[in-house]
């Protein structure tokens, strides 16, 4: 594989590695924890995942980047549809989901069930 085939894969990966948090880091750097992507038979890449634990935060992050505010400054309606997007992304299985989010929300956690509540009745 040429350098250019292997820039050109990474360039495409970038976005989704981003999303998910994780980061590149060179074949050879790998441990036996990342991800090593191959493209035409050559290790390229290698993908390091982030922790379970540092997901929230990147995915609370972006949803912030995407809101173009911090999440406390939204209005009830959009903070009951970004708990709904949480819920499906399996946000609240994890260990303090519930606070980390309450706290991002500025809510309390009683007001976060609440909302989770409201969204399996609609």
């Amino acid at each position: 594989m040429s350098g250019t085939d292997g820039q050109a894969f990474i360039a495409a990966i970038k976005p989704l590695v981003d999303a998910i948090g994780g980061e590149l880091v060179g074949p050879g750097q790998a441990g036996e924890d990342d991800v090593v992507l191959a493209w035409a038979g050559a290790a390229v890449v290698a993908v390091r995942l982030p922790h379970l634990s540092d997901s929230l935060e990147h995915i609370l992050a972006d949803l912030e980047r995407r809101h173009g505010r911090p999440l406390a400054e939204l209005d009830r309606a959009a903070k009951q549809e970004v708990v709904r997007s949480l819920e499906t992304r399996g946000a609240f299985a994890m260990r303090h989901g519930v606070e980390t989010v309450a706290s991002a929300l500025g809510v309390s956690r009683f007001t976060v069930y609440n909302y989770l509540n409201r969204s399996t009745k609609c």
